[in-house]
């Protein structure tokens, strides 16, 4: 169940914003790959508010990373893979968030908004062909898979109730 927006929400989610624009900040970035935890935030924000409140943490912070902490040129496609992803977790957690939805939201995120749009969207920044660039992100694809499934089931555990508490306060 996800709470009801109040100034405490709102907060909550400019915390989290500014979270996932540090933890963008110490990823991992080359021109192809990235590869880093700044989903925390934008999972915290789909368990608790949903896919629009996950989808905001991820568009909003990529924009604002993009204009403080530049790595290339901005790419509007991006923001929308951002915001997507966020949507999608807070989508597959809007009920509960169990093992199988973790494991079907990170695998639907990472397959076809990693995999697939995002590569689509470096091949055409770059003039990469599509189909090798494809081939070489299937490695981060497959390693950030296990390291967001494994985080997001801690985070679930160990954090969410933390946060839950602190709302009813």
């Amino acid at each position: 169940m996800h709470t009801k927006m109040n100034v405490r929400s709102v907060s909550v989610i400019g915390i989290l914003v500014a979270m996932e624009i540090i933890l963008a900040r110490f990823s991992i970035h080359t021109w192809n790959i990235k590869i880093g935890f700044s989903f925390v935030p934008v999972v915290v924000a789909a368990i608790l508010y949903g896919p629009i409140a996950g989808g905001l943490v991820g568009a909003i912070g990529d924009v604002i990373s993009a204009i403080l902490f530049p790595v290339g040129a901005y790419f509007p496609g991006f923001t929308l893979t951002a915001f997507l992803t966020g949507a999608i977790f807070g989508w597959f957690f809007r009920k509960k968030v169990s093992v199988l939805n973790v494991v079907l939201s990170v695998l639907t995120a990472q397959i076809l908004i990693s995999q697939f749009l995002n590569t689509y969207w470096i091949s055409f920044l770059y003039g990469s062909p599509y189909g090798l660039l494809f081939m070489t992100r299937i490695y981060q694809t497959v390693g950030m898979s296990i390291v967001q499934i494994a985080s997001i089931l801690l985070i679930d555990k160990k954090l969410i109730p933390v946060l839950r508490r602190q709302e009813e306060l």
